[in-house]
C-alpha cells in the first residue's frame, strides 16, 4: 500500500483568485503600512496573488491561458471592485508587483466578456481612476508604470476623451518638463497618444478649447529646454496636419503670434528644430487667404527670412528633392509680398 504524504494543491478558481487579490490589497491599510514587518508580509502576499493572476491571464509559459477562466477572472475583478484597489494601492506596491500588474493591465482592458470590454466599462463608471493615474506622474517611483497603464487606457476612445476634457489634462504641460528625463519623456509619450490616437475626438477637443490649449502649447514651443521644443514642434506638425484638424490648422495659420513663434524657431541653433519649424511656417506662407497683419510681418522680415531659407538644408537623404521644391515655392511666395 502506498501513501502520498503531499496532497497536490487544487488550483484556485478565478473567483478565488479575485477574492485573494482583493483581500491582500485591502490588507495594505494605514495600520499595516507603518509596521515594517507587517507591510513586508502583506506585500509578499500581494506579489504571490499577482503572479497567480498573471498565470491565469497569460499562461505559464508552457500552457496557453484558458479563455473561459480569463473571462471569469476579468468579470470577478470588475464585480469585486478590484480595479479600484489595483490603482489606489499602486504607490505602496513593490517593483515586482508593479511589473506584473502592468503586464496584466493590458490583458484586462482588452479582454471581452460577452462582447463587451468589462474593465473599460468599469473605468467609465469610476472615471476618477484615470485622474489618479495622471497625477501619479508626480511620483517618480511609479510614474513609468502609471504611464504604461494610461497609454493602454488611451487606446479606448471613451477613456481618451475623458482625459482630454478633464481638469487633470493640463498637468501634462507640467509633467513633460519635469527634471527627471525618463518621467518627462514618458509623460510626453502619453501626451502624444492623447493628441494623435483618436483624430475626431482630438478635433472636437481642440475646437472647444482652442485658446486655452494653444496658449499652453506656445510655452512648450518656446521652452528653454531643447528636448521640449523639439518634441512639441514635431508633435504639433503631426496633429495639425491630420485631416480631422484641418479647420484647427486654418485657424492657427491666421494668427500672427503663432507665426512669430515659427519665425523664432526657424532661427533656432538646432537644425532639426529649424527643419520642423519650416514645415509649419510654410503653411502660413502658402495660405492664399493670409490676413493683412500676417502679410505685414512676412514682408517686414522678408530679407531675413529669405536668407534663413536659402541656408536651410535637410542634409543628405531621399527627401532632399521635395524639400528643395517646397523651399523654392515658399521663397517665391515671400518675394511676391514686396511686389
Amino acid at each position: 500500500m502506498s501513501f502520498s504524504f503531499f496532497k497536490a494543491l487544487r488550483p484556485k478558481t478565478p473567483q478565488e483568485v479575485a477574492k485573494s487579490i482583493k483581500e491582500s490589497l485591502m490588507a495594505l491599510d494605514t495600520k499595516t503600512v507603518v509596521e515594517v514587518k507587517a507591510l513586508e508580509k502583506a506585500l509578499e502576499e500581494v506579489e504571490k496573488n499577482f503572479v497567480t493572476m498573471r498565470t491565469v491571464l497569460s499562461g505559464d509559459g508552457e500552457t496557453e491561458p484558458n479563455l473561459d477562466q480569463v473571462s471569469q477572472l476579468v468579470e470577478e475583478i470588475c464585480k469585486e471592485d478590484v480595479l479600484t484597489l489595483l490603482i489606489h494601492k499602486l504607490p505602496i506596491l513593490g517593483w515586482e508587483a508593479r511589473k506584473d500588474l502592468v503586464h496584466c493591465w493590458s490583458i484586462l482592458l482588452k479582454h471581452k466578456v460577452d462582447s463587451s470590454y468589462c474593465c473599460v466599462e468599469f473605468i467609465e463608471q469610476h472615471i476618477e481612476l484615470l485622474d489618479f493615474l495622471v497625477v501619479c506622474y508626480d511620483n517618480k517611483d511609479i510614474a513609468l508604470s502609471c504611464g504604461i497603464m494610461l497609454r493602454e487606457c488611451i487606446k479606448f476612445q471613451s477613456l481618451a476623451r475623458y482625459i482630454l476634457e478633464s481638469a487633470s489634462f493640463v498637468l501634462f504641460f507640467k509633467f513633460v518638463e519635469l527634471p527627471n528625463f525618463d518621467v518627462a519623456s514618458d509623460a510626453f509619450s502619453t501626451f502624444k497618444d492623447l493628441l494623435t490616437k483618436h483624430g475626431n475626438v482630438v478635433s472636437e477637443f481642440l475646437t472647444a478649447h482652442y485658446d486655452e490649449f494653444f496658449d499652453l502649447y506656445e510655452k512648450l514651443l518656446t521652452s528653454p529646454n531643447y528636448v521640449t521644443r523639439r518634441q512639441s514642434l514635431k508633435l504639433l506638425s503631426e496633429f495639425l496636419l491630420e485631416s480631422p484638424n484641418s479647420q484647427i490648422m486654418k485657424r492657427y495659420i491666421l494668427e500672427v503670434r503663432y507665426l512669430k513663434v515659427m519665425m523664432t524657431l526657424l532661427r533656432d541653433s538646432s537644425k532639426n528644430i529649424q527643419l520642423s519649424a519650416f514645415h509649419i511656417f510654410k503653411v502660413f506662407v502658402a495660405n492664399p487667404n493670409k490676413p493683412r497683419d500676417v502679410k505685414l510681418i512676412l514682408a517686414k522680415n522678408q530679407e531675413k527670412l529669405l536668407e534663413l531659407l536659402h541656408n536651410l538644408s535637410p542634409g543628405k537623404g531621399s527627401e532632399d528633392e521635395q524639400f528643395e521644391e517646397e523651399k523654392e515655392f515658399i521663397m517665391k511666395e515671400l518675394e511676391r509680398l514686396s511686389n
